[in-house]
C-alpha cells in the first residue's frame, strides 16, 4: 500500500489570507492541495476561478488536485494543465463522453480523477475504472464546505476498493467532505487512499497540528 495523503481544500482557508494558508500547508504534513472550482449550475455555489487557482499555483510547493464541480469541464482542461494542476477531477454526472475526457486529461498530461455524488454507484465506473488514477467519493452533498459526512460512504469505499482490486488496477480512492479525527481512520480501514479536510483544518486553532494528528490517524 502506498502512503497516505491528506488534502487541505482551500476552499475553506481564509481567503483574504490565502497565501498565508498556502504557506501553512507548505509547512505541514499534508500532501496536496485541493481546488474546489464550482460554477454554480452544476452545484448552487461558485467558488474561485482561474486567476485564483493561477496565485495558489504561484505560491503552493506541493501537488494540486484540482476537482471541476463544473458543468461542460472539457472546455478547460488544457487551461488547467496550463495553471500547474497536477490532478483534474471531473464529475460523472456532467461528463457525456467520460472516456474522451479522461484522455483528454491525460493528453495534457495531468492524472486523471473522476468524482462522484452520494447518489452515483460506484458500479458505474465499471467500464472506465482502468483508465482512472483517482476516484473521488463524495461523502457530502457538492456545493458547499462544512457540511456533515454521510454514513453510506464507507460502503461505497469498499464496494469502490473491491471494484479496483477485481480490475487489477492502482486507482486512488479519495474521500471528499466532512472529514475529520473521528472518520479519518475508518475511511482508511475501508479502502481510502486520500483524505481531503477543509474546515476540519483551517478552521481550527492549530492547523498545523491538526494535519499531524491526522496523519497519525491514517498512518
Amino acid at each position: 500500500m502506498g502512503k497516505r495523503i491528506i488534502a487541505p481544500s482551500l476552499l475553506a482557508a481564509d481567503f483574504a489570507n490565502l497565501q498565508r494558508d498556502i504557506e501553512m500547508v507548505n509547512e505541514s504534513e499534508a500532501d496536496w492541495f485541493h481546488l474546489d472550482i464550482m460554477d454554480g449550475l452544476f452545484v448552487p455555489n461558485i467558488s474561485f476561478g482561474m486567476p485564483v487557482v493561477k496565485a495558489i499555483a504561484k505560491h503552493a510547493k506541493k501537488t494540486l488536485d484540482v476537482h471541476l464541480m463544473i458543468v461542460d469541464p472539457d472546455r478547460y482542461i488544457q487551461e488547467f494543465a496550463d495553471l500547474g494542476a497536477n490532478v483534474l477531477t471531473v464529475h460523472y454526472e456532467v461528463c457525456n463522453h467520460l472516456h474522451r475526457t479522461v484522455h483528454a486529461i491525460k493528453a495534457a498530461g495531468m492524472k486523471a480523477g473522476v468524482a462522484i455524488t452520494p447518489h452515483t454507484s460506484v458500479q458505474l465506473l465499471e467500464d472506465i475504472i482502468q483508465d482512472l488514477d483517482l476516484v473521488c467519493v463524495m461523502s457530502v452533498n457538492p456545493g458547499f464546505g462544512g457540511q456533515s459526512f454521510i454514513e453510506n460512504t464507507y460502503a461505497k469505499v469498499k464496494a469502490l476498493k473491491k471494484l479496483i482490486e477485481d480490475k487489477n488496477t492502482d486507482t486512488l480512492i479519495e474521500i471528499d467532505g466532512g472529514v475529520n479525527a473521528t472518520n479519518a481512520k475508518k475511511l482508511v480501514e475501508a479502502g481510502a487512499d486520500v483524505l481531503v479536510a477543509g474546515s476540519f483544518v483551517f478552521k481550527s486553532d492549530d492547523p498545523i497540528s491538526t494535519i499531524a494528528d491526522l496523519k497519525k490517524e491514517i498512518v
